[in-house]
């Protein structure tokens, strides 16, 4: 992950000012910033977007900033949201946070209490695309295994020993030892830890027999 990863604001906001003084801020603490007028078009794009965090405002024309909201989650688009609100909004920024937004903020703003709100978000984001990348790797690399492997790390992830695999699947523990060797070699573990954690990550389910 580079170091410019996750430093992106994304701006959903109708008020065409509020967006502009955004930008001005965000841009001279050295993020990097794209703006929407509506949910719509940021809909469109949200998929396919470097990650980042979104600002949004919770009443917009249209789609309002919480549908927003729920449609990023149901489509599973990790983009961590900060909401803006007007003053007085508890209950509106409430309702926001039980659907999983990260904080909220009421217009107008204090400035490094968004800066600082932002800079949060931006860390969720970073951890949340760390792990995907973890789980992309781990999936692929898990994907690499031969049938016979895979029998073999799911047996081993459940705490079989190489006897005991060697029972189950019908094989010599000789040859259960070449399969794990093999095993751990294309998934570049050195230890049994390291490759119950690909696994894991993978979503590898641990196999046990009767």
């Amino acid at each position: 992950m580079t170091a410019d990863v996750a430093r992106v604001v994304y701006i959903v906001d109708d008020d065409a000012a509020v967006r502009d003084s955004l930008s001005m801020l965000l841009r001279s603490a050295g993020l990097g910033v794209e703006t929407y007028p509506a949910a719509a078009p940021f809909l469109e794009r949200a998929a396919s977007l470097r990650p980042g965090c979104v600002l949004l405002d919770v009443r917009m024309p249209g789609m309002s900033g919480i549908e927003l909201q729920r449609e990023l989650a149901a489509r599973r688009i990790a983009l961590p949201v900060v909401i803006m609100t007007g003053h007085g909004e508890v209950a509106v920024a409430v309702q926001a946070m039980k659907a999983g937004a990260v904080d909220f903020v009421e217009k107008p703003f204090d400035e490094e209490q968004i800066l600082g709100l932002i800079e949060a978000a931006l860390a969720r984001a970073a951890v949340t695309y760390r792990r995907a990348q973890e789980v992309n790797e781990a999936t692929t690399l898990v994907g690499a295994l031969s049938q016979r492997e895979r029998d073999v790390l799911e047996r081993l992830i459940a705490g079989r020993s190489n006897k005991l695999i060697a029972f189950d699947l019908g094989i010599s523990p000789r040859t259960v030892e070449i399969y794990r060797a093999n095993m751990m070699e294309k998934l570049r573990a050195r230890t049994v830890s390291e490759a119950v954690r690909i696994a894991i990550l993978a979503g590898v389910q641990m196999r046990e027999e009767t």
